[in-house]
């Protein structure tokens, strides 16, 4: 009882009760709200930050997705205008040849003059393509960046690498029909032997041109690996273009159907057939190449 009595008789004076109170770590409604408004601000600050991060990652990403995307787009452009300015122009400038050697000069399809002059139409068209192809887009779009020397002398460049698979083109498949070969090895062994022309003729061009050319790089290890992968898609070109003779082995031509140029087409269809084939057979290959190529090691990069 005495104890008790003790224990609830006893008051602090009442400085002392403010002191004791105080003194408890904690225990100051300022000091609560302090600390609370403390770790809001914290907890906030690092909020913050972490979601600066993720928008800083995710727009590192998206830029990386559109570069590739972009990057690639670009290579896909730059392979139909290619088809459009050059690849279609030699398969019609091909066949057109082929009809004026036959009808106006006589020549047989197995005779060298046959081959030089096809290989000339063929140079022809590429070239006529290439600089009328350039010429209306700097007329359409009023694009000073478009050098009409420079296109030019590119299209002498690429005209005379074409001169050789064109002229390449039909002693190879008049080697292999004659060997009796399946469709498929005349259709190979002449991508691989008018790929092979083009890069040749290519790299002939590039030695004896860069001089009196300025436009016209020189040989270069570098330019070798980009003018060797172009070339490949100019040998698909002239493989698919082995589909247009719908006489051979017509049950094993996968492509007849297709591009088939039967007997009794008219002339200026069978060009535009002729036209479609190699473009076919370009974009068949170089989109592929697109797909498969490292950025920066594609022709078209």
């Amino acid at each position: 009882m005495l104890s008790t009595a003790v224990r609830t008789s006893f008051k602090a004076p009442r400085g002392l009760q403010v002191r004791l109170i105080s003194s408890l770590p904690g225990s100051s409604p300022n000091q609560k709200d302090d600390s609370k408004k403390e770790r809001r601000e914290l907890h906030s600050t690092v909020q913050r930050k972490a979601d600066v991060a993720d928008q800083s990652v995710g727009t590192t990403m998206a830029t990386a997705s559109s570069t590739t995307r972009s990057s690639l787009t670009d290579r896909f452009i730059v392979t139909v205008e290619a088809t459009v300015s050059k690849i279609f122009p030699a398969g019609f400038g091909w066949q057109t040849s082929s009809i004026i050697a036959e009808n106006s000069f006589g020549y047989s399809p197995d005779t060298m003059s046959f081959a030089l002059t096809t290989g000339f139409g063929d140079a022809v068209g590429v070239l006529l393509g290439h600089v009328g192809y350039y010429g209306l887009k700097k007329s359409i779009l009023a694009a000073d960046s478009i050098d009409m020397t420079e296109e030019f002398q590119k299209g002498v460049l690429l005209g005379s690498a074409a001169f050789c698979s064109g002229t390449a083109w039909q002693p190879l498949v008049n080697a292999f029909q004659g060997a009796n070969l399946p469709f498929n090895q005349v259709f190979l062994g002449t991508w691989a032997g008018c790929g092979l022309a083009f890069y040749l003729g290519l790299r002939a061009a590039r030695t004896v041109m860069s001089g009196p050319l300025q436009y016209i790089e020189a040989p270069t290890f570098a330019n070798s690996q980009t003018d060797m992968g172009l070339s490949v898609a100019i040998g698909g070109a002239t493989g698919f273009f082995v589909g247009t003779d719908a006489a051979y082995l017509p049950d094993q031509n996968f492509l007849k159907g297709v591009i088939g140029i039967a007997d009794g087409t008219p002339d200026l269809v069978g060009c535009a057939i002729a036209g479609s084939s190699t473009a076919l057979g370009f974009m068949t290959a170089q989109s592929a190449m697109n797909l498969a190529y490292p950025k920066g090691k594609s022709w078209n990069d």
